[in-house]
């Protein structure tokens, strides 16, 4: 490993650390939910050591909890995970020409937001050594995490296990909050998608349908219909990557 290899190892991996920290508090609550879909520990593991998503990992547990088909889960996996494709597509253009296609690959297997961002933020080609290290001081938690969620879920109190679940709604609204205050337009799709996932509760024939495939419907509707309506200009995807 070259000086410069070595110095972007250990860059990444002090920048990893605190995301790593992070991932221990959020997977804890993840595991809570794994728990309550009757999963064990080391499937919780598993499902985390695999895939370092969140919103999909929680959509999966959610339909493994409701009886869910697989091609159920397979959607609202895909339609969650989303994001990864556009961000992979970001980091794919600040990456060196002569990159050997191996790098590309296993990059590509650990896309998470926090990744990305600490990526996308260093200034020139993005370092192989760097993002590996990072993932290296985070990645691991994740799994760890989700597994002791589900450890703890099995011998605190119930009481206990359904107020921690709430943790993990309180990400997701640590997500949405930030940009929703800055932008009208997703303070007010926010808003639009909750009145909207009430109302297919309640109305005839929708409410028949399980909450994934509601959730499914939803999404692509609502983000389909701001991206026609409310499009994003070329000078704010610009201010965006250079942020």
């Amino acid at each position: 490993m070259t000086a410069s290899n070595k110095k972007a190892f250990r860059e990444g991996f002090r920048d990893g650390i605190p995301i790593g920290l992070g991932y221990l508090a959020v997977a804890f609550s993840l595991g809570i939910t794994a728990r309550a879909s009757g999963l064990n520990w080391l499937q919780a593991f598993i499902a985390s050591a695999t895939s370092y998503a969140s919103a999909g990992e929680y959509a999966g547990f959610t339909v493994i909890g409701s009886g869910g088909s697989y091609i159920e889960m397979a959607l609202m996996i895909l339609v969650a995970n989303c994001r990864y494709m556009l961000m992979s597509a970001a980091l794919s253009q600040r990456l060196a020409a002569d990159m050997p296609y191996y790098h590309r690959f296993l990059m590509a297997t650990h896309v998470t937001d926090e990744l990305f961002g600490i990526n996308i933020a260093r200034p020139g080609k993005i370092v192989p050594a760097y993002d590996y290290a990072a993932f290296l001081a985070s990645g691991p938690a994740w799994a760890v995490g989700t597994a002791v969620g589900v450890i703890a879920g099995n011998v605190l109190p119930d009481r206990i296990v359904s107020a921690l679940s709430v943790a993990l709604f309180g990400m997701f609204i640590a997500i949405i909050v930030p940009p929703a205050k800055k932008n009208r337009v997703i303070a007010a799709l926010v808003l639009v998608s909750f009145a909207l996932s009430f109302a297919c509760g309640k109305v005839p024939y929708v409410r028949d349908l399980s909450s994934g495939i509601r959730i499914i419907i939803l999404t692509v509707v609502i983000a389909s219909a701001a991206a026609i309506l409310f499009p994003v200009k070329d000078e704010e995807k610009e201010g965006e990557s250079g942020a």
